[in-house]
């Protein structure tokens, strides 16, 4: 088989410079007049970041959408669609964390498509468009979840209670930039444990059934970059050299996400966000142990490596984890993020037919299969 990898359009990254420093430089440079803001409400209504910004932007700036809502529901897209086309912008300038960047990813797709209905949307949904969009973003990440690197946006079909994964071919930023200052207004839980979801994307990625020769190294050194900078900053909220490391951790490992295969904490992780309301953070903060727990036998050269990287290697790697997280203050059992066992026959249900869950490196064939790992996050 011939084997060939895929790399986004991402044209730039930005690190250790604040925002108000790269967006004259990125106007000038792209010939940009008109500029739409995409942005957190929490920073758009409860910081002045988004308003120094409005004033680099003058009359530039045609419209901001300040609205988008967690797991971005087909129907806040729409709406965000609406304005930006009514405003016509040269590009988007996203600011925040993953749902704004998920729900500007999926604006794209529908401006470039022209899909102005949750039912169009839907079609087009687990499907890659190749397309040449008709506007781009630039994105300032303000979690580290890692969207920002991939070509794969979400959205949730509120009817079903499932978020859905749409693929474009340039959906995601043309330039991403690395503020490490304006980060100290996310919360602290919302900064960590999407750390965490990095830290899983960093697991699940060496230890993937895909093969990509980059991904090994890049994995451990996140990990072992990670291990360092959370610490670092949970003793100080205010360390902007450990947030600016996290972030390069988070570059380092994601600019892989979409050449391997993710296994069943993420995809359990999906439908705890979609069945529960549970922020995707918190999903790998319950769900990568107890899969490294049931995957331990399959592969345990890599769980060695996995709790070396993590500075833990007398541990096994689902014990350097679960410490990690438990370091940090985040959840480490379903409870804790309000997931009853009433729940759990619909999450096998979804699990048996999801991809990503069937493409676990240790085969997941049977509904025990599925009850053990939540058995395990449920004790945590």
């Amino acid at each position: 088989m011939i084997q060939s990898f895929t790399y986004s359009p991402l044209e730039r990254v930005y690190c250790d410079h604040k925002l108000e420093e790269i967006i004259p430089l990125e106007i000038e440079s792209m010939n940009i007049n008109k500029i739409f803001i995409v942005a957190s409400s929490t920073l758009s209504k409860k910081t002045k970041e988004i308003e120094k910004i409005k004033d680099i932007l003058g009359n530039k700036l045609v419209g901001i959408f300040d609205r988008c809502k967690e797991h971005s529901p087909i129907e806040n897209v729409l709406e965000c669609v609406k304005e930006v086309k009514k405003a016509n912008p040269d590009i988007i300038l996203t600011i925040g964390g993953g749902t704004p960047i998920d729900t500007v990813k999926v604006v794209q797709l529908c401006i470039t498509l022209d899909i102005n209905s949750a039912e169009e949307l839907k079609k087009i949904s687990g499907n890659m468009q190749n397309i040449t969009s008709k506007i781009r973003q630039i994105a300032v990440p303000t979690t580290l979840s890692g969207g920002e690197y991939s070509v794969v946006g979400g959205a949730m079909d509120t009817e079903k209670k499932l978020k859905q994964g749409y693929f474009g071919s340039d959906i995601c930023p043309k330039v991403v930039i690395l503020d490490p200052h304006i980060s100290v207004h996310t919360p602290e839980w919302l900064w960590l444990s999407t750390a965490i979801r990095s830290v899983d994307h960093a697991v699940e990625g060496f230890c993937s059934i895909s093969k990509n020769p980059m991904i090994s190294h890049n994995a451990l050194e996140a990990l072992r970059i990670f291990s360092n900078s959370l610490r670092k900053t949970k003793k100080d909220l205010n360390n902007i050299e450990a947030r600016s490391q996290s972030q390069k951790a988070v570059w380092i490992v994601a600019k892989n996400m979409g050449n391997v295969m993710m296994g069943a904490s993420h995809g359990i992780g999906y439908l705890l966000g979609s069945l529960g309301s549970v922020p995707h953070g918190q999903t790998s903060c319950v769900m990568l142990p107890a899969v490294l727990k049931w995957n331990e036998d399959h592969h345990p050269e890599k769980d060695k490596m996995i709790a070396s990287a993590l500075g833990r290697p007398n541990l096994k790697a689902y014990e350097a984890v679960k410490e990690l997280i438990v370091d940090l203050g985040l959840p480490s059992k379903l409870a804790d993020v309000g997931i009853g066992n009433d729940l759990y026959d619909k999450i096998v249900e979804y699990a048996l037919e999801h991809q990503i869950v069937l493409s676990n490196p240790k085969p997941i064939t049977k509904a025990d299969d599925v009850y053990q790992i939540l058995d395990f996050a449920e004790k945590g």
